[in-house]
């Protein structure tokens, strides 16, 4: 090695060591990479003598933006983490009589409601694990879990989910509460279960299908905590199996940018736990404007002690979505079946049912195929976000949905009756007008109108007075990131 070579060496060496011990400065790797291109240094010196060190860029942590959310990711992209939050800011206004809302308490009266509050982070860790823990805001007394999962990614297929998160049986419920086409969700939301404690494989056998089962405590995350907001959850049986397929045929023929053609099948089976404090069948039947409840269906007493009276929980439920630029059409179905036993050998079997159809259509043109994945909508976003100095941008979308509720075949069961101040059907229609001027903010509007049947007694009452049907117009005000 001649004077200049060994001159270069030294000197190359010196900068990497003044670089420190763990990182190269990205100049000195400059200092080195000259050398190399003047051919006092051979590419084998080199990459000798920058052995073992790194560049700059290749560990400082990257910041990255996606709807204007910011993520906090590791230079190799395998590890990041993001926080994430939301704020629902509603009014609800009611048909009722001045007279009757004032006497009531805790339903029926117009009023401003913060929704939703909550605050989470997310985070992946390393090429095959992940998890999300999001709190809600809104206890006054403590905060509580909304969800907080670990997800182990070893194998592309069969994913799994440790925790507490949403059960995979309902597509509207499966849609955050930040994307869903209406205020609240539809009478399906009642009669399904939804965040709950458990564990769940889950993954995508072939381009165009999914697939997820799921073992839960079958309680509701509201049950576990001091959170009891959520109305009408069912999951209030023991141990269940919980199973969800679903299939694209849109993405398996190759047009997955334009249209959705989607078909999901759901299933749930378990047993309720006799010692379980709950008393209610299928949670309270509750307008979907969170107005009046309805139906408060009691469990059976058949006036014995040696069988559980409510044993077997089973439900189906059947999704689809036909989507095609700016329209999409969905619709959901579900049954939930109850085993009663009256006796050793006699028991009954009436069934809930739920469902609606909905049809939505973007006036400013912006397709709903880019907001499927894996089974699931994501946000609607809009081609160009608002512009208040030129006041144009931002999307629209108006939205229609009609619902049924049918308890109907629990008239008579046992000896304790629903309520007399109830009724075991209900239906309702809903008007909606959304505007999105980004990714993060919504402004929505919904006129609903519920019509009660099938009474038992006077049927439902606000403040004391019979109704047999409520009209509402609500509207939110919401921030998600």
């Amino acid at each position: 090695m001649n004077f200049n070579k060994k001159l270069a060496v030294a000197v190359s060496g010196a900068v990497l060591l003044m670089a420190g011990q763990f990182a190269l400065a990205d100049s000195a790797t400059d200092i080195v990479d000259a050398l190399v291109s003047k051919g006092v240094l051979t590419e084998e010196e080199g990459k000798l003598i920058t052995k073992g060190h790194k560049s700059k860029t290749d560990i400082t942590p990257v910041v990255k933006t996606k709807d204007n959310a910011l993520s906090l990711e590791t230079a190799d992209g395998n590890s990041s983490i993001q926080v994430n939050g939301r704020i629902h800011f509603d009014y609800r206004n009611y048909d009722y009589d001045d007279a009757i809302a004032s006497t009531a308490t805790t339903t029926g009266a117009d009023t401003f409601d913060l929704r939703r509050a909550r605050l989470g982070v997310k985070g992946k860790f390393g090429k095959y694990y992940g998890g999300e823990i999001v709190m809600n805001l809104l206890d006054q007394s403590r905060m509580s879990l909304d969800v907080g999962y670990l997800d182990v990614l070893w194998f592309e297929k069969a994913k799994f989910r440790f925790g507490q998160f949403k059960m995979p049986f309902s597509l509207e419920q499966l849609t955050s509460s930040n994307n869903i086409d209406f205020i609240e969700r539809s009478f399906v939301d009642q009669q399904i279960p939804a965040k709950e404690r458990g564990v769940q494989v889950f993954g995508s056998p072939r381009t165009g299908t999914t697939y997820a089962v799921a073992l839960s405590t079958g309680n509701a995350a509201a049950d576990q905590t001091a959170d009891t907001a959520r109305e009408g959850d069912n999951a209030q049986d023991g141990v269940d199996v919980i199973g969800r397929g679903t299939v694209n045929l849109a993405e398996i023929a190759g047009d997955p940018k334009n249209n959705i053609y989607h078909l999901g099948l759901a299933f749930s089976t378990g047993s309720r736990l006799a010692s379980q404090a709950d008393t209610n069948v299928g949670g309270d039947g509750v307008a979907r404007t969170r107005g009046v409840t309805f139906l408060n269906l009691a469990v059976p007493n058949f006036g014995h002690t040696t069988f559980d009276p409510a044993s077997k929980v089973n439900r189906l439920g059947l999704e689809a979505i036909a989507a095609s630029g700016p329209f999409k059409l969905q619709g959901q179905y579900v049954r939930a079946g109850y085993s009663f036993a009256s006796s050793a050998t006699a028991y009954h079997d009436p069934d809930i049912t739920t469902g609606y159809l909905q049809a939505t259509y973007t006036l400013t043109g912006e397709t709903h195929a880019g907001r499927y994945k894996d089974g699931v909508l994501s946000g609607l976003k809009p081609t160009k976000a608002f512009d208040p100095d030129t006041f144009s941008g931002g999307a629209w979308e108006l939205a229609f949905r009609m619902g049924h509720y049918d308890a109907s075949e629990h008239r008579g069961i046992g000896t304790v009756t629903p309520t007399s101040a109830s009724a075991l059907k209900a239906k309702d229609y809903t008007l909606g007008l959304m505007f999105v001027p980004n990714p993060n903010v919504r402004f929505m509007g919904n006129l609903t109108h519920t019509s009660f049947s099938d009474l038992i007694g006077t049927g439902p009452s606000v403040g004391g007075r019979p109704i047999s049907s409520e009209t509402a117009l609500l509207f939110r005000t919401q921030l998600a990131f």
